[in-house]
């Protein structure tokens, strides 16, 4: 397919608006309409051009700012609704999923993990991983079994 750069600026523009709204009630149907797309091809071509669906990207900004926000001593409720979740359950749910580890247990290591390090270094090593890229970067170890299995993430 070729590549049309004015879709390809809407997307980015798409993209920054969840960078810098992530904690605002944003939905795909919205994004698309400011992106002149429909909701189905807005989620296909932004997937194409980065990797990953709008919900993810945009899950995957807020966990980046709870872990900010746990690792300066938030608590996990305020971590939650300030990053723009609305539930507890399903924010500790993705928050498990893509970190590794619970976000009361993250917040536990959190502050140990990130000690000594510049906020801007600090916030490369803890950035979440998705997919492929996780799974290659955590060492695999061995279970009681024998056969091996992936390191929790942290």
């Amino acid at each position: 397919m070729a590549v049309d750069l004015d879709e390809l600026r809407r997307l980015r523009r798409a993209r920054d608006r969840m960078d810098r709204e992530f904690a605002a009630e944003l939905d795909v149907a919205g994004l698309a309409r400011g992106a002149f797309m429909s909701a189905a091809h807005f989620s296909r071509r932004f997937r194409d051009a980065y990797g990953e669906t709008p919900y993810a990207y945009l899950m995957t900004r807020r966990i980046e700012r709870a872990k900010a926000l746990l690792r300066a001593g938030a608590g996990v409720t305020a971590a939650c609704h300030a990053v723009g979740c609305t539930s507890l359950g399903s924010f500790s749910a993705s928050f498990t999923g893509l970190v590794g580890v619970t976000p009361s247990r993250y917040r536990e290591l959190g502050a140990a993990e990130a000690d000594g390090l510049s906020s801007c270094q600090a916030m490369r090593t803890t950035r979440p991983r998705r997919g492929r890229r996780a799974a290659a970067e955590r060492p695999a170890e061995s279970s009681s079994f024998g056969e091996a299995r992936l390191a929790p993430a942290v």
